[in-house]
C-alpha cells in the first residue's frame, strides 16, 4: 500500500504527517511526503530576471525546508518512506493528484486546511478539490484548535 501526505508547513499537513505515519505503520505500507512550490516562470511580475531567480530559488529552498521537516519527524519510525518529492505546479490540487495517479497512490491524508488565513470554510480549498477529484480514498485530517 502507498500513503501520499502532502505537507505545507501548516499545523493542518503536520497533524496529517502524524497521521499518515500510524497508518504506515499499522499497514506497513509506504509513505510518499510531498509538497509544491508555485510555478513562477509564466507569471508577468514585474521584476528583473535576476530578482525573478532569487525569488524561484527562494520559494524552491522553503519547500525542501518543509520536506525536510517532515522527513525529520519521520525518521526512526521504521516506515518506508520517500519525501524528497517537490513539485512545481501552478496548481496544488493538479499536482497532488497528478502525483497520485503518477504514482499509483492507495490512499491520501490530507490536512484540512492550509497556510491560507481564512477560516471561514470548514475544509480548505485544495483539500477539498483533492477530495473531489482523487482516484483514490482521501483521509481529511482535522487539527483540532
Amino acid at each position: 500500500m502507498k500513503i501520499l501526505v502532502p505537507v505545507d508547513g501548516s499545523k493542518y499537513s503536520t497533524e496529517a504527517l502524524y497521521t499518515a505515519i500510524s497508518y504506515a505503520k499499522k499497514l506497513g505500507a509506504e509513505l510518499y511526503v510531498v509538497t509544491v512550490v508555485p510555478w513562477t516562470e509564466d507569471i508577468d511580475f514585474e521584476i528583473t530576471v535576476t530578482d525573478r531567480e532569487v525569488l524561484r530559488k527562494g520559494i524552491e529552498e522553503r519547500g525542501e525546508s518543509i520536506v525536510n521537516k517532515a522527513c525529520d519527524i519521520i525518521a526512526g519510525e521504521n516506515i518506508k518512506s520517500y519525501c524528497k518529492a517537490i513539485i512545481t505546479s501552478i496548481s496544488v490540487p493538479d499536482a497532488i493528484i497528478d502525483f497520485t495517479e503518477k504514482e499509483k497512490i492507495d490512499l491520501v491524508v490530507i490536512g484540512s486546511r492550509g497556510l491560507t488565513p481564512s477560516k471561514r470554510f470548514m475544509m480548505g480549498s485544495v483539500a477539498s478539490q483533492v477530495v473531489r477529484r482523487s482516484p483514490c480514498s482521501v483521509y481529511v485530517v482535522r487539527k483540532s484548535e
